[in-house]
Formats: structure tokens, C-alpha cells, sequence
């Protein structure tokens, strides 16, 4: 049954009956899982992803609760003045010690999409006028993709990869390569076959950074 077939009040109430079903799932695969569970966390990876509702980060990796710390916003961006984002990241590489910080975007990204076109949909825009400065960064390569699809896709994984040199950029990021390992990734998601695509444009220490956001005294 599609959720357009049930009231709202029944598609809410649905949740919580799914809850109640989730708990007895896991006790039955492991009575002390909660115990375990409620006794802290130690993740190896920092999800940033997008908050599009068809790419849950533990569903498509097959991790469980406890294994991935996850921020989620419109087009899995970067932005250095989001406290939000800030918060999560400081969290994850200075308190939780996460090794990997994995940006991940999906093709089809709604965001994306419409940061290609000139129509004015409300907030978003000034929220996505991130993702129109990458396309003019890449306007000769993108605007030499005749597909609008495939153009789509280009600009997703252009996103993706800017997004990852902007989290090599952040102060706290390469305080903490002066200490210990710490990998950035970029991947895709695609919506239409299940895969996770490796975008291979991995960020472990600042060789790849220009030397004007490189921070000496931190």
C-alpha cells in the first residue's frame, strides 16, 4: 500500500506501529542490543548527505544504529556558516574521532536540478546559489553536455567534488590531519540502480589544497 492510501492520521500512527515492530526485530536478533546501544556511540564515519527522503545513509550502506554519524541538508553542501553543519563536524572529528568523512550526493538531486534552471522556488535559492557558482566554475565542460540528464549527473558529482575540498578547507579538518588519520570521500548514490559510485577524489592531508586556505598556526 502506497502512503497516498492511507489518511494522515493513519500514515502517522503507521510509524509508531513500525517502531514497536523495529524493537521486537532487534531483540530477537539480539536481546542486549538497546543495552549496548544506549551505553554510547563510536562511529567511524561522518555522513553528509542529502535530505532527500529516497537516500537513507544506514539502508544503502547496510550499517546499523551506531555506526555512522549523519548530517543531511539540500544538496549535501558544505557551507562554512552553517553552524548546524559545524556543530556535526566539530562533534564527529573532535569528540567521536570519526577516520572518514563521506560526502555523499545522488543523481536525480532535486536541488541540483533546479540550481541548473532560473526558476525562483522560494528559499532554496539563496540556499542552492552555491551549486549555481560551480556550474559557472564548469559552465565549458557542462554546457558541452547535450543531454539535460546527463548534464544533471555531471553537475552532481561536480558538486560532490567541491564539497570535499571545501570540508579540506575548515580549520578543524586539518588540525586534526596534524594529529591523526582522516579521509575525506565523495560518492553518488544513483536512485535508479541502488549503487554507490566512488567518485575517487579522496582528501587525506592538504597537498591538494591551494596554500592560501592552508593554516599554519592551528
Amino acid at each position: 500500500m502506497s502512503n497516498n492510501q492511507y489518511t494522515a492520521q493513519e500514515n502517522y500512527e503507521r510509524l509508531l506501529q513500525n517502531n514497536k515492530q523495529f524493537v521486537v526485530d532487534k531483540l530477537q536478533e539480539d536481546p542486549a542490543f538497546f543495552d549496548k546501544l544506549s551505553q554510547g556511540q563510536s562511529p567511524d564515519f561522518l555522513w553528509v548527505g542529502c535530505s532527500d527522503s529516497r537516500v537513507p545513509a544506514n539502508q544503502i550502506t547496510g550499517t546499523d544504529s551506531g555506526e555512522i554519524f549523519v548530517h543531511r541538508n539540500v544538496a549535501n553542501i558544505v557551507d562554512i556558516n552553517d553552524m548546524n553543519f559545524l556543530s556535526v563536524l566539530h562533534y564527529s572529528v573532535d569528540v567521536l574521532k570519526v577516520r572518514h568523512i563521506i560526502v555523499c550526493g545522488h543523481y536525480g538531486c532535486g536541488g541540483v536540478l533546479a540550481a541548473m534552471g532560473r526558476t525562483h522556488i522560494g528559499m532554496v535559492n539563496h540556499w542552492i546559489s552555491r551549486i549555481k557558482d560551480i556550474y559557472l566554475k564548469h559552465e565549458g565542460e557542462l554546457n558541452a553536455i547535450v543531454d539535460e540528464k546527463e548534464r544533471g549527473d555531471r553537475l552532481v558529482e561536480l558538486n560532490v567534488t567541491e564539497q570535499v575540498r571545501n570540508l579540506a578547507k575548515i580549520p578543524m579538518v586539518q588540525r586534526a590531519w596534524k594529529k591523526r588519520e582522516l579521509s575525506i570521500h565523495g560518492w553518488v548514490y544513483g536512485l535508479s540502480d541502488g549503487l554507490l559510485k566512488d567518485l575517487n577524489v579522496v582528501q587525506e592531508d592538504l597537498n591538494d589544497i591551494e596554500k592560501i586556505f592552508q593554516y599554519e598556526n592551528i
